[in-house]
């Protein structure tokens, strides 16, 4: 059984609700540097509305400037409606789309302009784009451990959501804690049940956390058989659409270092890491 676990480094979640803009040519270099360190997959860029998330407006820009040749990683790029799936599937180096489908319906209605039911018809148009044009979807549940506007939550409706997800077709599912409230306890709890009950999908954790727990929440997912970790480096990032103060995504060198200890990881390029850390701290100050 392969143990190796993956991680999803993720500068546009870092970069998407950074105040000061960003020029191309930085984010061109940082994500350059991180196509050579050994993540499995790069969040790099959205295909959004500029107005709704401006950092992102210059995501073409950036993706026809990065050095495939000699990496190993994939590029993924968020995407929230059927238009935004339209233009990223004619970019040859995208290997993956993302898609966030809110268990809120007051942060689906914020994120992607539509009901959770509408939400689903965009899903299920989305992954047949992905079919017929060699992409694959991945889907972030996001608010999967509760949300700050009283709608309606527990477990029963992440799995219900989860497994209809999966009746589309799609293979990866990420449980995002989007505003950083889940608890070690749910995370180990959830991620199990999801992992148990639906044994064809891969599931990932997409956390957020402070500096105090993350660890905790890490291993919970661990123990929970989760193989699947998306992170950022120096744990900037969360979602601008919340409406609440962003709390950060778990720094990946944090990961890098725990995985390491467990040897649960492949080998990592650890000059090209420290590379990336210095342009991180360039750029995100």
């Amino acid at each position: 059984m392969n143990n190796t676990l993956k991680i999803i480094e993720c500068p546009r979640d870092a970069m998407q609700g950074w105040v000061n803009a960003i020029p191309t040519e930085k984010k061109i270099t940082y994500i350059n540097s991180l196509l050579k360190v050994g993540f499995d997959t790069i969040d790099f860029g959205s295909f959004v509305s500029p107005s709704a998330i401006p950092q992102m407006a210059d995501t073409k820009d950036v993706l026809v400037k990065l050095n495939m040749q000699d990496s190993n990683s994939k590029l993924l790029a968020i995407i929230a409606n059927v238009r935004g799936a339209e233009d990223a599937i004619h970019f040859e180096q995208i290997s993956y789309l993302g898609f966030p489908f809110s268990i809120s319906e007051t942060f689906q209605k914020r994120n992607t302009n539509s009901t959770i039911e509408e939400a689903f018809t965009k899903l299920d148009k989305i992954q047949q784009i992905c079919i017929n044009n060699n992409k694959e979807l991945v889907v972030y549940l996001s608010m999967g451990f509760g949300n700050p506007y009283g709608d309606v939550f527990d477990e029963e409706i992440v799995f219900q959501w989860a497994k209809r997800i999966a009746g589309l077709g799609i293979k990866i599912i990420s449980l995002a804690d989007t505003v950083g409230l889940a608890t070690s306890s749910q995370v180990k709890h959830i991620t199990s049940n999801i992992i148990n009950a639906l044994p064809g999908i891969e599931v990932g954790v997409h956390l957020h956390s402070t500096s105090v727990d993350w660890k905790e929440k890490v291993n919970a997912a661990l123990e929970a058989g989760c193989k699947r970790f998306d992170g950022a480096l120096k744990g900037i990032g969360g979602c601008p659409m919340s409406g609440n103060q962003l709390v950060g995504n778990i720094n990946t060198e944090w990961m890098i270092h725990l995985f390491q200890q467990q040897q649960v990881l492949n080998a990592i390029d650890e000059k090209a890491l420290n590379d990336s850390i210095r342009l991180a701290d360039e750029i995100f100050t």
